[in-house]
């Protein structure tokens, strides 16, 4: 039961602190390798950086490129769950409190709770105040889409768009991998995480290198992501929002996105705000075509960010009591000999 305690605590610990700035968060150590990795396959391939060997006009290598990325993925995921398996391993002999204080600091760095709606909120601000320039740039850093002609309702949209998709990878997923294995795992899966916004695109340079990282992502989003929506749908009632809509809109538009899974939390908020979400935006001075998702009853307003953070806080408190369901009933079941 000491996990149910460590997730309390870790759980209570992010809401109340969010990502202290000035010290490195695990998660930066995790890109770091990344990066290093991936470079270094890519001399290993072509004996040059990526860019370098474009430039020389060298043969692309795209099966080599593939079986690195998998390889990329396996060591960071499957490194990452054992390094954390061995800190608190090694804690425990020393002493169980240590052990504990470590999981809990660790489940803590694992969730974004707070630091997603701080974040988001900086948006809200400056759309409050009027101040559109800074708004645009402030949501800039929050998405990958170009950011510097949206009108207000633009600015706001990809800021509910962000709240709504990371409740899920943010906040929902990390929790249901550690309820199943503990902070090890719930780290594995911000590993998973990391290397699909770092890797996970479809440019020239990672399309293939990344597809080991983007697919791997799919899988261990699926059921997180549609508890996220069930969860969001529950927190509609309590908050008395939309629920109708928002059942309505998961049920038809919940497919509506590039990716299996980002779509499940956007419809449930776009639902219960009777607002319209996705649609084609610019990327790099490129537009995406993407379809749409609830009904374009009214424009998004600068309060739906608000509204879309209370959504997020009343999920997360959701999914800490059906964390604790689910290590009481591993532990029930590894104690019984039924697991």
């Amino acid at each position: 039961m000491k996990l149910i305690y460590a997730m309390i605590l870790g759980f209570f610990l992010d809401l109340l602190i969010g990502d202290p700035h000035g010290l490195i968060h695990p998660v930066q150590i995790i890109g770091w390798f990344i990066t290093k990795l991936k470079n270094g396959m890519q001399r290993m391939i072509y004996g040059c950086s990526y860019q370098e060997a474009r430039e020389r006009g060298l043969e692309r290598k795209e099966k080599a490129e593939l079986l690195c990325g998998y390889l990329l993925t396996t060591v960071i995921v499957v490194g990452t769950f054992f390094v954390i398996y061995g800190i608190l391993l090694l804690a425990g002999r020393i002493h169980p409190v240590l052990a504990f204080a470590l999981e809990a600091f660790f489940i803590y760095q694992i969730l974004a709770t707070k630091s997603l709606k701080k974040e988001s909120m900086k948006v809200y601000d400056r759309l409050k105040a009027g101040d559109l320039a800074g708004a645009r740039i402030e949501i800039s850093y929050l998405v990958g889409r170009d950011t510097m002609e949206l009108d207000e309702s633009e600015v706001a949209k990809a800021d509910v768009e962000t709240i709504a998709e990371n409740t899920a990878d943010g906040v929902i997923a990390p929790m249901f991998f550690i309820a199943l294995g503990g902070a090890p795992l719930g780290f594995a899966y911000k590993a998973v995480n990391t290397l699909d916004s770092m890797v996970a695109y479809k440019n020239e340079e990672l399309i293939h290198l990344g597809y080991a990282s983007a697919h791997l992502d799919d899988i261990c989003n699926f059921i997180p992501a549609r508890i996220a929506a069930l969860l969001m749908i529950f927190a509609t009632a309590i908050l008395r929002l939309n629920t109708a809509g928002a059942i309505r809109i998961f049920r038809r538009d919940r497919f509506n996105h590039l990716s299996p899974n980002s779509a499940q939390t956007e419809a449930v908020a776009a639902g219960a705000l009777n607002i319209q979400l996705g649609g084609t935006h610019l990327y790099f001075g490129k537009p995406v075509v993407k379809p749409t998702i609830g009904d374009d009853i009214r424009p998004v307003e600068y309060e739906d960010i608000r509204r879309t953070n209370q959504l997020l806080y009343v999920s997360a408190f959701l999914m800490l009591i059906l964390s604790i369901g689910i290590i009481a009933l591993l532990r029930i079941g590894l104690s019984s000999g039924t697991l």
